[in-house]
């Protein structure tokens, strides 16, 4: 993998400690290598948060995790019908969970160059299920970012909002009180006071905070970061290796 196909967690994020490890997590994560999700691009290198979890890294291709903790990765895709945050069908054979940060490059790239792709070739044809995980690892901006990215979405924007803020040339911005604003009426948001009271209130918050706590339960450390139908794909790789895992997947079913 690429050393800059991801950035990894910065000493001063805000990110929450997570509450508890479970046995079958906690040995997935070890043997299947998510705490090694190491891509880091050099201008965006920085130490763990304080109190984040470590464990042990595994050497890439690492194999036989058992069944119960492939199980429990596996149980983290929600499936939620009603999901504002999701794209495809929730009884998709295959489920790619995806671990961002908006104010993240390599995540702007996923967003771009590949997601596109994927949702014309299998989430259209009802193959694949794509489920986002707000995970904001560099500070205020990150924060506010993945609050109004759900806040649209509570308006059935999300993913409007999505292309707003990873569009080329859009984290230069930043993501500030007017900036967001701004992305919101690009994507049509169409009540922009319930916009900026949801992006404030604390069920935002908790939604953001329970995508972290999630993340870092598994070893989530860089972003981007994903899961396809449990199996863990690190940092913005191209097409054809998302391509493959959901082939794999699918053909596994």
């Amino acid at each position: 993998m690429s050393p800059s196909s991801s950035s990894k967690t910065p000493a001063k994020s805000s990110a929450k400690k997570p509450l508890l490890i479970s046995a079958g997590v906690a040995l997935a994560a070890v043997t299947l290598g998510l705490v090694s999700w190491q891509a880091t691009a050099p201008e965006e290198r920085g130490a763990r948060p304080a109190g984040a979890p470590t464990a042990p890294k595994t050497a890439p291709g690492t194999t036989g995790a058992d069944s119960g903790a492939m199980a429990e990765l596996l149980a983290l895709a929600r499936r939620d019908a009603g999901d504002k945050l999701a794209t495809g069908r929730a009884d998709a054979p295959v489920v790619l969970i995806e671990y961002s940060d908006f104010t993240c490059g390599y995540c702007g790239k996923f967003a771009r160059d590949t997601e596109p792709a994927l949702i014309k070739k299998y989430v259209e044809d009802g193959t694949l299920r794509i489920e986002w995980r707000n995970f904001p690892i560099f500070g205020a901006g990150s924060e506010a970012a993945a609050k109004a990215a759900w806040a649209a979405g509570q308006q059935d924007r999300f993913a409007q909002f999505h292309a707003a803020a990873y569009a080329q040339g859009a984290k230069e911005k930043g993501f500030g009180a007017d900036r967001l604003l701004e992305l919101a009426g690009q994507a049509g948001v169409p009540d922009l006071e319930r916009f900026k009271a949801d992006m404030a209130g604390e069920q935002a918050a908790a939604a953001v905070r329970r995508d972290q706590e999630e993340g870092y339960r598994i070893g989530v450390s860089s972003t981007p970061s994903f899961l396809v139908n449990g199996q863990p794909i690190a940092g913005a790789q191209p097409l054809s290796a998302f391509t493959a895992a959901v082939e794999r997947a699918k053909a596994a079913k």
